[in-house]
């Protein structure tokens, strides 16, 4: 998992091994953000530690109550809307099974804090009379820990392609675009998950579509780079990928 340990032991790598990829950039933004969100906590932190122990002093006992549950507990609450290990049959939910552990927490990192869109949604199996919800009411009690338990759970279960129709001629004209725009950093087909750059291929379309539009209208943050292809990108372009990677299954 990259923990802060790790990410201090990444970047002082780099001392040697100067960044060169798409994915080793990624990695060293990512690493810069997770530190400087724990030293922000660490004020925070010590003085909530500070008035738990004297708590439990008065009390008469040590106890450490967490309003999160344990990783079972959170994993089942996920899967109501994911679906069963992370792999959705449902194309406004994306499948989080075998998304490489970095881009999964940093995502919930992003909706714990609500630096990304929250659209509501209903629990798609289980309970179903819960109340709808939103990812960042999902996680928003949850620590760095279980977030970091989460992402290295899904990141062991396989991604299972979605089964949906696409237009093949899209799909054709897709991969054209593909491959001049969004190959450097999303590789073989946007499916290879040691790029760090999320898994496109074989996600579901509904899912791609309103993803795309959050990047468009600005409500979703991404990287200079990033932003220069998709402003590049016409709304045909646009369509074309979501066709190319609907088709890989």
């Amino acid at each position: 998992m990259w923990h802060i340990e790790a990410c201090c032991n990444y970047i002082i790598s780099l001392l040697s091994y100067p960044v060169e990829s798409c994915s080793g950039w990624v990695n060293l933004v990512r690493c810069i953000r997770k530190l400087v969100r724990f030293f922000d906590s660490i004020k925070g932190s010590l003085m909530k530690s500070f008035y738990v122990t004297a708590l439990s002093l008065a009390l008469g006992m040590f106890a450490s109550v967490s309003a999160e549950g344990d990783l079972a507990t959170v994993v089942e609450n996920c899967n109501g809307c994911h679906g069963d290990d992370g792999v959705s049959q449902w194309s406004d939910v994306p499948t989080i099974a075998g998304v490489p552990e970095y881009v999964h927490a940093d995502a919930l990192y992003f909706f714990r804090d609500e630096e990304r869109p929250c659209s509501e949604s209903e629990y798609k199996q289980g309970d179903t009379s819960r109340p709808a919800t939103t990812m960042c009411a999902a996680v928003a009690d949850l620590s760095d820990e279980m977030l970091d338990e989460l992402a290295a759970y899904y990141f062991e279960l396989p991604f299972v392609a979605a089964q949906q129709e696409f237009d093949a001629g899209l799909a054709a004209a897709g991969k054209a675009v593909h491959d001049e725009s969004c190959d450097k950093c999303h590789s073989e087909g946007g499916s290879n998950p040691d790029d760090e750059a999320g898994i496109l291929a074989g996600q579901w379309m509904g899912y791609l579509e309103a993803t795309f539009a959050e990047y468009a209208s600005g409500a979703r943050e991404q990287d200079k780079k990033m932003k220069e292809k998709m402003d590049a990108l016409s709304d045909a372009d646009t369509t074309a990928l979501i066709h190319y990677y609907a088709s890989q299954q």
